[in-house]
């Protein structure tokens, strides 16, 4: 199957019951920009962090049986960024003379973190939790 013709990405999504919070975290954290974005009919904060990466922040629907992240399950093994599952996180670069700085505020902010080396030996990663559950990874890159 041909890919479409000019299709590029557009955003990412998540869904919290504290939308405010959560963005604060991620203007905090990443840096993103709050941007003004349409209405509809429930709240949406808009950030972006490049012309090419969006993150919309939808208020949850309270009709909704899915759980909001691993902080909402019973077992608490779950928050342990160790245990993060492989397939469900949002990963950031951070320049490698910038990564172990990065890593120093998210400990200082008391964000449980796990750190860890890429096979290759090169590239640090480091992996954590928003304040949803979601999973984040952060790795170094070369500047």
């Amino acid at each position: 199957m041909a890919a479409a013709v000019g299709a590029c990405f557009n955003h990412l999504a998540r869904e919290s019951s504290d939308v405010d919070r959560l963005a604060h975290f991620y203007q905090e954290i990443f840096g993103l920009e709050r941007i003004e974005g349409q209405n509809f009919g429930f709240k949406v904060i808009w950030l972006r962090q490049s012309p090419s990466f969006n993150l919309h922040l939808i208020e949850r629907d309270s009709q909704t049986k899915l759980p909001e992240g691993p902080w909402s399950a019973k077992d608490d093994s779950l928050a342990d960024p160790s245990k993060l599952f492989r397939g469900h996180h949002l990963c950031f670069d951070v320049a490698k003379d910038n990564f172990d700085s990065f890593v120093q505020t998210l400990k200082e902010k008391g964000i449980e973190t796990d750190e860890r080396m890429q096979p290759n030996g090169k590239t640090k990663q480091v992996f954590f939790f928003d304040p949803d559950g979601n999973g984040l990874e952060v790795s170094s890159r070369d500047s």
